[in-house]
């Protein structure tokens, strides 16, 4: 078979060996665009949270303020594995643009929301667009440099998610405080018009002539999977009794749409998360290690230190914020070193194992964390959990990316992501119910009668609250709500162990360089080392040259 001819723009060098380079002479350019649409996507999952006490007392919804948050993360979440299965079916370009045009419909009905049904509405089209722009932002520089070199372009694509669980509480606090809660969204529109604008003229990527078959019972079973999923997970414990048959029923449904779901996918003919992934060693451990480290680790720190440091520190919630900017650092610290090194070396297993064990020992710290401690010790731990994230991150996708062929790395990709998500989500709900029962546990041992019934049930604490109580009360919630979160810190290492000995067993493929990369791109489709090495699924159609 001849090699196909590069796209437009691409250089392979005179030789197109292992030194040329795939990467068009405006990649600088087009790698901008494509970190600043994957920052708009995540930083709308964190933006409103510090606006929504504002926004539901206009709106006049308390009683909806959870759909805000729920109606993104659903959305996105369902979209990622739709987002990187058509873009390996039509190519990226289209699905990329579409993805913003989405996003930014979904922005203008949140800020000229009336009500709160519109503005869930909203939420939701801003997600299906968002999921698309983390996805297959990924997916294009995948298919734009080779996976030895674009590991030191996925760190610094990593760090944006660090970045924006820290920035987007910020800057809705500050908008909501300074401006409006809408600017929230309407921010989005002069960033997201210029990303859309740089992607349409920029980027070159081939187009596919593939007949699409959309896998429509399998998106609509993993639809209504993640639904139950994330609404038991987040209602569960919370809104409703763990026994409350509402949650019963969420997990009945989940549990047989999960079922259903991969049963159809053995029998679609372009399964949305095609089964054959799970033949794959390396996606396997990599997804599981995402899930449970990055999942718990990350977004375990990030849900509950904010809270922590107001209640323990009495911080207001933007100082709060601001001493959560040391986990940003710990992540472009390693992450940025950590992906130089893996493209001058071709080697990325350490990083996981390095990476785990870091935030091992930040668990362990944690859970030693009293009162009296010194505020920069919780910061010196924050910093040292995120350089254990930014080892992680990206260097997992990068992983999974490397093990797969071109024509299905954006499904790869985008299903990593999906189970990192859903992960994550289960995660904090476990934490969270956990933390809940805990410290509800330790006010009513610890508060007197009158006390505590003039306190409420824990759901109502508030951080005012707390500084307004007298100081030996004061003292008692304080100390009941360190000792009920600190020890979580202490039931995660056994989660964590268990990631570790999966960072050991994660399968070494030395990352592709751009010689192997061309010859793999322009070959059969053969998956060579990825355990999905099916003829039948992997090799039926030949893949498109890559942009």
């Amino acid at each position: 078979m001849t090699h196909a001819p590069a796209a437009e723009g691409i250089d392979t060098g005179p030789e197109g060996g292992a030194e040329a380079t795939a990467k068009p002479a405006n990649f600088g350019l087009i790698f901008a665009a494509l970190m600043l649409t994957m920052l708009l996507g995540a930083l709308d999952q964190t933006i409103v949270s510090t606006a929504l006490p504002t926004i539901v007392g206009e709106l006049n919804g308390i009683e909806h303020m959870a759909w805000i948050t729920t109606a993104y993360i659903l959305a996105a979440t369902i979209g990622m594995p739709v987002y990187g299965k058509l873009g390996d079916l039509m190519g990226r370009k289209n699905i990329f643009l579409a993805g913003i045009a989405l996003f930014l419909v979904g922005s203008v009905v949140c800020g000229l929301a009336q009500n709160m049904g519109t503005l869930i509405a909203g939420r939701a089209l801003q997600g299906l667009g968002g999921g698309g722009l983390m996805i297959t932002s990924q997916a294009i520089i995948a298919d734009l440099v080779p996976p030895r070199e674009r590991a030191k372009y996925m760190a610094p694509m990593g760090a944006v998610f660090g970045l924006s669980s820290v920035v987007g509480p910020l800057l809705g606090g500050w908008f909501t405080d300074e401006h409006s809660w809408r600017w929230a969204f309407w921010i989005n529109l002069p960033l997201g018009v210029l990303a859309f604008f740089v992607a349409a003229v920029v980027i070159k990527l081939p187009r596919k002539a593939v007949k699409v078959t959309l896998d429509y019972l399998g998106t609509a079973l993993m639809a209504a999977a993640v639904t139950c999923t994330v609404l038991f997970a987040s209602w569960g414990g919370t809104q409703y009794d763990w026994s409350d048959p509402l949650v019963i029923g969420l997990g009945i449904g989940a549990v047989a749409a999960w079922i259903l779901f991969f049963v159809v996918e053995k029998r679609a003919d372009e399964p949305v998360i095609p089964p054959h992934l799970f033949r794959s060693p390396i996606f396997n451990v990599a997804t599981l290690l995402g899930m449970i480290v990055i999942g718990l680790g990350m977004f375990a720190i990030v849900g509950y230190m904010p809270t922590y440091l107001q209640m323990v520190y009495g911080k207001s919630a933007t100082e709060s914020g601001l001493l959560l900017i040391p986990m940003v650092v710990g992540i472009m610290a390693t992450a940025l070193p950590s992906g130089a090194i893996m493209s001058k070396t071709g080697r990325y297993k350490i990083y996981p194992i390095v990476g785990t064990a870091l935030i091992m020992l930040v668990a362990y710290l944690m859970s030693t964390l009293d009162v009296s401690d010194p505020v920069w010790l919780v910061c010196v731990y924050v910093g040292l959990a995120g350089a254990g994230v930014g080892l992680m991150m990206q260097t997992l996708v990068l992983a999974v990316q490397n093990d797969f062929p071109a024509s299905e790395v954006g499904t790869a990709t985008s299903a990593n992501n999906f189970f990192r998500e859903i992960g994550a989500t289960l995660g904090v709900a476990v934490v969270g119910a956990v933390f809940a029962s805990r410290l509800t546990d330790k006010l009513s041992a610890g508060l007197p009668a009158e006390a505590a019934a003039k306190i409420g049930d824990s759901d109502s604490l508030t951080p005012a609250l707390v500084r307004a109580l007298p100081a030996d009360l004061r003292e008692t919630v304080v100390n009941s709500y360190q000792e009920a979160l600190v020890p979580i810190f202490l039931y995660l290492l056994p989660v964590f162990a268990v990631g570790l000995v999966l960072a050991f067993v994660l399968k070494e493929k030395p990352l592709a360089d751009n010689a192997d990369w061309h010859a793999e791109n322009t070959a059969s489709g053969d998956a060579g080392d990825a355990g999905t090495g099916d003829a039948d699924t992997v090799g039926e159609k030949e893949p498109a040259p890559v942009g």
